[in-house]
């Protein structure tokens, strides 16, 4: 496992809990790669972890409102773990609650969970439908060059940010040919 994956475990706890880790919460599982996955040449972020008041109402909306899947469980000594990714995703979102009898702060914390999909306003009414927050509908933003930008929240109050799919990269235009001597 990475000493990124570990610090990054360890952060999310720290920043969950609001008190000193116990040595044996600050060892994440496993990275949902470790287990199979063909080789890797570039470095990236593979998952990041949020801690959850409801596993199973924040599982839920991860999956039926925003249209992920889950692709594993862990039940750990010290925490219950889902991860999760959209259908051919390459990256994870691992949602975390924490069973040890801390009590760690879940709500309103200063982390955005930004999410490209086919249709951010299709998700927004999803979302609002779904009885959560949408705070900013999806539409031009002058701030950012006219991309479409929404902001909702998940159970927890994390803050979604909803954006289309970048569109495919326009092919090289072929050289211009050469006039005849």
């Amino acid at each position: 496992m990475s000493r990124t994956m570990i610090a990054l475990g360890a952060l999310l706890l720290a920043a969950c809990s609001g008190e000193t880790a116990k040595p044996e919460a600050t060892t994440p599982a496993p990275a949902p790669e470790a287990v199979a996955a063909p080789a890797q040449k570039d470095p990236m972020l593979s998952a990041v972890g949020i801690g959850v008041t409801d596993l199973d109402k924040s599982t839920d909306f991860y999956i039926n409102v925003m249209g992920m899947e889950k692709v594993r469980t862990y039940e750990l000594s010290y925490m219950n773990e889902v991860l999760l990714r959209y259908p051919d995703g390459e990256s994870y979102i691992v949602l975390m609650h924490w069973i040890d009898g801390s009590n760690p702060n879940y709500k309103n914390l200063p982390i955005k969970i930004v999410t490209r999909v086919k249709d951010p306003m299709a998700l927004a009414a999803r979302i609002k439908a779904a009885g959560f927050e949408v705070t900013r509908e999806p539409q031009p933003s002058e701030a950012v060059g006219g991309a479409i930008v929404g902001f909702a929240k998940d159970p927890d109050g994390y803050v979604l940010e909803l954006l289309p799919l970048r569109p495919p990269e326009a092919p090289a235009a072929a050289p211009a040919p050469s006039a005849p001597n």
